[in-house]
């Protein structure tokens, strides 16, 4: 793994590797294979967090299915405003769909909330939630989270997908931020 890296105002040291990261993603792969094996899963990945995560993801997965993108209108700089504004790009029937949530990460778990609501009144099937990272320590609401590849302390972090303002989402490593 590199070096310390300087975003913006921020430095960053290594914290997960690639490769663990992509073992990872093909053990949670493998469970949704297993478990949705006839279902047809429809994948929503969450932009713009997940789209790295959404991608390796897809590429072990190995049954039939689908995926969609949307976007959640919720964040602002590094903290979240806790508000969700709207869902957008849900354009797919979700009746009677295995809906499975593709998140880059769940820290108080209210957006992820949000969005079970919302996803909730299109009747889907089911609704199961898939997360790269979960910080269990900072959960504030009740989630059966069945699909987390990674369990991590809660830190800033940046790379593979997630950004710090905007930048840093195209580190192949996950960094930490240095205090």
């Amino acid at each position: 793994m590199g070096k310390t890296v300087k975003i913006l105002d921020k430095t960053f040291r290594p914290s997960i590797p690639e490769a663990e990261i992509q073992q990872r993603v093909k053990a949670v792969a493998e469970r949704i294979n297993r478990d949705m094996a006839d279902k047809n899963p429809l994948f929503l990945a969450v932009l713009n967090g997940s789209f790295i995560f959404a991608a390796d993801l897809m590429r072990e997965i190995t049954i039939p299915s689908e995926i969609s993108f949307v976007k959640l209108a919720s964040y602002a700089g590094t903290t979240s405003t806790g508000k969700i504004t709207e869902v957008i790009g849900i354009n797919d029937d979700l009746s009677g769909r295995h809906v499975v949530i593709v998140e880059d990460i769940v820290d108080t778990g209210r957006t992820m909330q949000r969005m079970i609501e919302t996803l909730g009144t299109r009747n889907p099937a089911s609704i199961h939630i898939c997360t790269l990272l979960l910080k269990p320590d900072k959960l504030e609401v009740p989630l059966n989270i069945e699909y987390a590849a990674l369990e991590i302390p809660n830190d800033f972090i940046v790379g593979y997908g997630l950004d710090y303002d905007q930048q840093g989402r195209n580190l192949r490593d996950i960094y930490t931020i240095v205090e």
